[in-house]
């Protein structure tokens, strides 16, 4: 059997290489590298595509779907069955990035056995890893995760899922006691296996020292320059939804005012009856009988033998 061709490029141009796949242990070594880890969220095939086409380094399927993408008031309502059909559609969009499931809020609470059993699920629709919220008190199902072969992201500081018992969403770690707190909870996880850990509301002085005091990776989410990464929800960098935005959101697009724009260019197009043009509608041919150049695709070709009999 032949070799297959290989690929032929332009004279004097460089190969491009495709970027190796991220995996869950090997973001040890871009913390050793000092290389910044690039997260985003993502939610269905087409958020995925774009990130993954852009280039981003880790992709969670996070519980803010439930207040981006399916409209609740928080995060807590989301349930495990939503969760799983987002991941499943990310899945399809990813090659390169790694693909992280936040575990919702009542699919690990009750127990490590459910827990290991949800996990499971989100692995077998396709997530790489799992992320969870909390700190010492997680450490031991951290580990059980771990030990039955799923990687775990941590999650500490402001923990939405934690919303009643914060008081709001509320910058932690403020005062001494809670930042020293804080520090236990993130080498507590890392005791149990975790392979990195997002650092979300915090101070930025105290995420920077966290940081420091890890081998694996920190993911900064309101918590300053100087984690190991960063990762915002898509929905706020692309400006998808109307209103106000957290402080620490960069938005890098006004898509929501871009997207009204466009659905009201084409509202108007349709009541001045400018749309559809001639260019966008199919049409006959002069004996009236469709080209297959005007066939609607998908139709079958016409068959002469079951064309109606002439009049006689």
């Amino acid at each position: 059997m032949s070799s297959p061709p290989r690929p032929v490029h332009a004279p004097g141009a460089v190969p491009v290489q495709p970027l190796p796949k991220v995996t869950a242990p090997g973001l040890r070594a871009w913390k050793l590298a000092s290389t910044p880890i690039t997260a985003l969220t993502a939610y269905d095939f087409i958020t995925a595509s774009i990130v993954e086409a852009a280039g981003v380094d880790v992709v969670l399927v996070g519980d803010s779907l439930a207040n981006t993408a399916l409209g609740y008031e928080n995060t807590l309502p989301v349930t495990l069955e939503e969760m799983l059909v987002a991941v499943r559609a990310v899945r399809r969009g990813l090659r390169r990035a790694l693909l992280v499931a936040d575990m919702p809020f009542g699919s690990y609470q009750s127990g490590e056995s459910e827990a290991l059993r949800a996990a499971i699920g989100f692995v077998k629709a396709g997530a790489e890893a799992v992320k969870l919220e909390g700190g010492s008190r997680m450490a031991s199902l951290v580990a059980r995760l771990v030990q039955s072969g799923i990687p775990v992201m941590g999650h500490i500081g402001l923990t939405p899922q934690s919303l009643h018992a914060m008081g709001g969403y509320k910058v932690q770690g403020r005062d001494e006691e809670d930042a020293r707190l804080l520090r236990e909870d993130a080498c507590a996880l890392q005791a149990a296996g975790a392979f990195s850990l997002v650092l979300e509301g915090i101070p930025a002085p105290l995420a920077e020292e966290i940081s420091r005091e890890l081998d694996i990776p920190t993911i900064g989410i309101g918590a300053g320059p100087c984690c190991d990464g960063q990762i915002l929800v898509i929905a706020d960098l692309l400006g998808m939804l109307d209103g106000r935005r957290p402080r620490f959101v960069r938005q890098y697009l006004s898509f929501h005012d871009l997207a009204v724009d466009a659905v009201q260019r084409y509202r108007r197009d349709v009541r001045d009856g400018t749309f559809p043009a001639p260019q966008e509608s199919y049409g006959l041919r002069a004996d009236r009988i469709s080209s297959s150049r005007d066939r609607i695709p998908g139709d079958p070709p016409s068959d002469p033998a079951r064309s109606p009999a002439p009049a006689r």
